[in-house]
């Protein structure tokens, strides 16, 4: 090689950090750069015997035929994994070298290129990161398999206590003493709390892993507010709490998840309740036309929040001091909940306080686009309606012949009592199914089978402990017009057979 392609290639090539090499087309080594040097441990005048061309190597790997390719093609290629034995022949660990191969011509004598990058460190983060991916799925099986079998073994026992004890404070509260009446109310509060914390816990991992479903329906935002109200009109009453409502329509429709809708509600109005010593609670509710939006202020004169904690108040598992937890119950997830909710609602949450005086919570929510605001009811029937239920272990057909006594007469089988004839009369207004775990996929043939040969199409209401929404998908898939999840409250089961009822009662229309 002559003077004056040494010193070109030496301009160029010399202060480049990664190794670069040039060979002529007899295959030895022109020109080598220092970080060639350094990482090969070789200089020029060693290499002068050397020729890629007879290499063992670079023949047994197919480097060699790649080179004698970009001569004789005058192109340039690419090597994944470039090791000759020259690197070999080193008691060191060879690193993982993509090198890129470029043709050049210069003072009319062909030369190939090889610029060798170390890939080693990103080879190896990339292994890393993918052990971490299948750490991280791992891990994230291992959480949704506890999340799973802890929701199976604690709602199903919570949804008897919660049913049960809320039917002896209703049956015997002109019975009980005051000391009994104090016992029972901490039966049912107790309960009720440890349901909503992991409840709250449940939803809330489904939310952070993007597998929460939404079963968007059309309701009204009017009613459900006042459901909610209904609620806490009772620990408002006690503390002389003024509870007023501004609605600006008698109803409002939305197209939303209806168990989303109303943990939101309940979240906002119990925060009001609990964080309100005295003053007033308001709920206003008013459609804002041009945006196609509901909108929905819940205004209180409680403790209110104070600025520096603002950034904060919907991240999960915050309180604002210490005292905070200490004098009021929660676990800090209702408003971080409520927001993702809304937010996968298509809606939007608003927060405006001030320490001492009280805080105004305000949401929106997408109108319907499916019904008009002055849709007709269905007439109520006087005498009482038939259920007919299937029931395996007979825990469930109690809490539900106990809710629905003054309104339904439930008749009850076992999955091997069952027979399909038993549907074709038309004695029973709706099904209801509670689905045990271990007959998960006898039990949606069975959903299958009632849909389909059902000659009346009656809506079929599925109870169970189950929270994972692929798999409640599945009994939609078959046929389920609801799915309650365990436990249940009374209202949410009579509200449920309200809407299967209207649904069958128009598509007969």
């Amino acid at each position: 090689m002559s003077d004056k392609a040494f010193k070109y290639f030496s301009t160029f090539y010399d202060s480049i950090h990664f190794p670069v090499q040039i060979i002529n087309e007899e295959g030895n080594i022109v020109y080598i750069n220092p970080a060639f040097s350094f990482q090969w441990g070789y200089t020029l005048n060693e290499l002068k015997e050397y020729s890629v061309f007879r290499d063992i190597e670079l023949r047994k790997n197919g480097v060699r035929k790649i080179i004698q390719n970009a001569f004789n093609e005058k192109s340039n290629f690419t090597v994944s994994d470039y090791a000759d034995s020259l690197l070999r022949a080193k008691e060191i660990t060879i690193p993982i070298f993509s090198t890129n191969l470029y043709f050049l011509s210069f003072d009319n004598t062909n030369y190939v290129v090889l610029f060798h990058i170390d890939q080693t460190e990103m080879m190896i983060t990339e292994e890393e990161i993918k052990k971490a991916r299948l750490g991280n799925r791992e891990a994230e099986r291992l959480k949704n398999t506890f999340l799973n079998v802890l929701s199976h073994e604690l709602r199903t026992p919570l949804n008897i206590i919660l049913g049960y004890s809320s039917i002896i404070k209703e049956n015997l509260k002109d019975k009980l003493g005051p000391e009994d009446k104090i016992y029972l109310d901490n039966l049912y509060s107790g309960s009720e709390r440890l349901f909503r914390s992991i409840t709250q816990m449940l939803d809330f991992a489904q939310l952070e892993a993007g597998n929460y479903k939404l079963n968007v329906q059309t309701v009204d935002l009017i009613g459900m507010l006042k459901s909610g109200i209904t609620l806490i009109k009772g620990s408002t009453a006690k503390k002389n709490i003024n509870l007023k409502t501004n609605f600006g329509r008698d109803k409002i429709y939305v197209d939303v998840d209806v168990q989303s809708v109303e943990n939101i509600i309940n979240n906002l109005l119990n925060n009001a309740e609990k964080f309100t010593k005295r003053g007033f609670i308001e709920i206003e509710a008013d459609v804002l036309n041009e945006r196609d939006l509901a909108i929905c202020k819940i205004k209180d004169s409680g403790i209110g929040i104070s600025t520096d904690y603002m950034d904060h108040l919907f991240k999960p598992f915050s309180q604002e001091d210490l005292n905070i937890s200490r004098n009021f119950e929660g676990n800090g997830l209702g408003l971080a909940l409520a927001k993702k909710y809304i937010e996968k609602l298509g809606g939007s949450l608003l927060v405006d306080s001030i320490k001492g005086v009280g805080t105004t919570f305000t949401f929106t929510l997408p109108l319907s686009q499916n019904i008009s605001s002055n849709e007709e009811k269905i007439k109520s029937v006087d005498q009482k309606k038939k259920i007919l239920m299937l029931d395996n272990t007979g825990e469930s057909y109690e809490l539900i012949k106990a809710f629905l006594k003054n309104t339904h007469l439930v008749k009850v089988y076992s999955l091997r009592e069952f027979k399909i004839d038993n549907i074709v009369s038309d004695t029973y207004d709706a099904i209801i199914f509670d689905v045990n775990p271990n007959h998960w996929t006898q039990s949606l043939l069975i959903c299958r089978d009632l849909k389909k040969n059902d000659p009346y199409n009656r809506s079929i209401i599925v109870l169970s402990s189950e929270t994972i929404d692929s798999r409640i998908e599945e009994f939609y898939n078959a046929g389920a017009d609801q799915f309650l999840v365990k436990p249940f409250s009374k209202s949410r089961l009579l509200k449920s057979l309200e809407e299967t009822e209207k649904k069958t009662f128009q598509s007969l229309n």
